[in-house]
């Protein structure tokens, strides 16, 4: 410490000699130069520790709001609806594959009644027998006709209108006018 004040007073003194004019001559500052500036100096008291704990401040239990209380519910609704969901698929998904299973059964089945039917019958000893008795003939080249049916099917119906003059000319217009109302409907 007193070094810094030594250092102060060499601060002083060369402002002493240099020589300010008029304001600084006869002052409280002037008169201080030799002596050492005291200040008071903080008094360091001993740290002193503390025995008792820290007062936590605990927060009142809020309140618990309706929204929140009525999200929760939907959130809990939608989960068991998602669950009911998830076990009526799964029931579904179960049923189709039996059906399926079921179906790959009958259609096997199916194979082999087909099989038993065409063996049951016999066609061309059918043929041959009732071509031989007399009751079925074999079609000839002159009986036998064939359509094409490649084109679409059409019909034109004409009718003769047998009227003449003013009242041909009358039901000429209502034929018109009958068309005219059919294209429009």
């Amino acid at each position: 410490m007193a070094t810094a004040a030594k250092q102060r007073e060499a601060r002083y003194t060369s402002y002493n000699t240099r020589g300010y004019p008029g304001a600084y001559s006869g002052t409280a500052a002037r008169q201080l130069v030799g002596e050492e500036l005291l200040r008071p100096q903080p008094q360091v008291r001993p740290k002193q520790r503390t025995l008792a704990r820290p007062r936590v401040r605990v927060r009142e239990a809020g309140k618990v709001s309706v929204f929140a209380v009525v999200g929760f519910l939907a959130i809990a609704m939608l989960a068991v609806v998602m669950l009911l969901a998830y076990s009526y698929l799964m029931e579904v998904s179960d049923n189709t594959v039996t059906l399926r299973n079921e179906m790959d059964s009958l259609k096997t089945e199916e194979a082999k009644l087909r099989a038993q039917y065409e063996l049951a019958y016999d066609l061309s000893g059918i043929e041959t027998s009732m071509t031989a008795a007399g009751t079925m003939v074999k079609p000839q080249a002159g009986q036998i006709f064939y359509v094409s049916v490649s084109e679409p099917d059409s019909m034109q119906y004409f009718e003769q209108d047998t009227a003449t003059g003013v009242q041909g000319v009358i039901s000429s217009l209502e034929t018109v006018w009958r068309n005219i109302v059919e294209y429009f409907n």
